[in-house]
């Protein structure tokens, strides 16, 4: 199964297009949305209210197969980090079952600074799409925390996806500035959005 965490804030037709494109090269059938409840890396930026997110990627999963929500970082206490999000699922999978994690280019730039990074790259497949503005770090900086294995694996997973250029932070200022956000993001989260009043005052 291809996980694929994030604030989702909201989520918008680049995650769709890119996480279907993944799961393709990778012959994956499922890919589970894991909206976080507060990324540490995120933790003095305001997100819209947890439930509101997973409402969201639930409109859209209800829309198409392939994709299933979780809310187990959003039910979880405090800050979580995607090693433990990996081990939640990995136990629960069964063996046998190939674990893939999804993170963009500029994810992968900062993989060094994650929480037990080497234990992650060893608890799961990490998947890497390509992201406009980025490209990939070379070997000297991730052999400041990975070994000569790891960064060939992370390597291998480097994948080629459409360099879909839409942002977050673009859609919430378009709404807070009354302009469209159509075809930006599904229409189901479209409507969400206007009939909930997110993210004009933000």
């Amino acid at each position: 199964m291809l996980l694929f965490g994030g604030s989702f804030d909201p989520l918008h037709n680049g995650h769709l297009i890119v996480s279907r494109y993944v799961a393709e090269q990778l012959a994956i059938p499922r890919i589970i949305l894991i909206p976080s409840a507060r990324p540490p890396h995120k933790q003095d930026q305001g997100l819209a209210p947890a439930g509101d997110r997973l409402a969201m990627c639930q409109l859209v999963a209800a829309e198409d197969p392939q994709f299933e929500v979780s809310d187990w970082e959003i039910s979880r206490p405090g800050p979580n980090y995607s090693l433990h999000t990996v081990e939640h699922f990995c136990a629960g999978a069964g063996p046998g079952v190939a674990l893939y994690w999804l993170v963009g280019m500029d994810s992968l730039t900062e993989l060094t600074t994650w929480y037990r990074a080497e234990e992650l790259v060893e608890a799961c497949t990490i998947a890497t799409a390509a992201r406009p503005g980025f490209v990939a770090p070379d070997d000297t900086a991730l052999a400041r925390r990975f070994s000569r294995e790891q960064i060939a694996r992370l390597r291998r997973h480097l994948l080629e996806s459409p360099r879909i250029d839409i942002s977050g932070t673009d859609i919430r200022a378009r709404v807070k500035a009354g302009r469209s956000i159509r075809y930006l993001v599904p229409e189901p989260v479209r409507r969400y959005i206007e009939e909930h009043g997110l993210y004009r005052g933000s």
